[in-house]
């Protein structure tokens, strides 16, 4: 059992756990996830870890309540416990040598993308961030990210920092300055739109696919991805890959799969 020692609603719909997990926190590193359960009648589900402390043994989650698993994680308080908390899952990032570097983030990715820009940033790297968010009451972690990183704040209606797309900030940055590499954390399509932006601009692009793992062990195959040409698995073979490779319309065809049988089991929750 792994003890929930701070709880933090970040805003209506995501939710910010702390939780007491020594081993897991231990072993972490930047790009990786954890495989969670509930309780016993729960379905085991992957959750990107946003940050862990060692020495306090704990490691913190970010998660969007979009569906039966995770409201039934958002119903637990302070002083509750998760049956099942596994991890580190996930290939590391890979930013070694890196001295400036670009994070574009979306929605909820930003929790995923933050543990890179503090790494990145306690290196000694230069980071730009664009994150995006629907509206002003939609934005999570933006102090976090102030703190190691310089931030570019982009809303779709401009209720905060720019009005607009990610990829349109992004491509003023690509106007003036290369960067060793560009990370996008996010919804699919987003990280598609970066995609066809900096391969125009030959700039050098990795994305995180975690949005598409269930499994988290290779063994379910719901988040395989055609990469190159290849059968790969989001979960063992990255999260990150070479944004060039993916086959994005398919990845975004088969995340729509089951959404009808989703929303089915939220309302019978409800």
């Amino acid at each position: 059992m792994y003890k929930i020692v701070r709880r933090r609603n970040l805003n209506d719909c995501v939710t910010l756990f702390e939780v007491d997990a020594p081993e897991v926190a231990k072993a972490f590193k930047p790009g990786q996830f954890a495989i969670l359960r509930v309780d016993e009648a729960g379905e085991r589900f992957p959750l990107t870890i946003a940050a862990a402390d060692p020495a306090r043994g704990t490691v913190t989650i970010v998660f969007q309540i979009v569906g039966k698993s995770t409201r039934k994680l958002n119903a637990l308080q302070e002083g509750d416990q998760i049956l099942d908390f596994a991890g580190p899952l996930g290939k590391p990032s890979d930013l070694d040598g890196l001295r400036e570097v670009c994070l574009v983030v979306g929605g909820v990715g930003s929790a995923a993308g933050y543990p890179l820009a503090k790494a990145l940033h306690d290196e000694g790297a230069t980071v730009d961030a664009v994150a995006g968010f629907r509206t002003r009451d939609l934005i999570i972690l933006d102090e976090e990210y102030r703190e190691v990183s310089k931030l570019y704040l982009v809303t779709d209606d401009g209720s905060a920092g720019e009005k607009g797309l990610v990829t349109d900030r992004l491509a003023k940055l690509l106007d003036e300055k290369k960067y060793d590499l560009v990370i996008a954390v996010g919804p699919l399509a987003m990280m598609q739109a970066v995609a066809k932006l900096t391969r125009a601009r030959d700039q050098r692009t990795v994305v995180s696919m975690n949005p598409i793992m269930i499994d988290g062990t290779g063994m379910c195959g719901g988040c395989r991805v055609t990469y190159y040409g290849e059968v790969k698995f989001a979960c063992v073979d990255g999260p990150e890959f070479d944004a060039f490779g993916i086959d994005f319309d398919e990845a975004i065809l088969r995340s729509k799969m089951y959404r009808r049988e989703e929303r089915e089991e939220d309302c019978r929750l409800l």
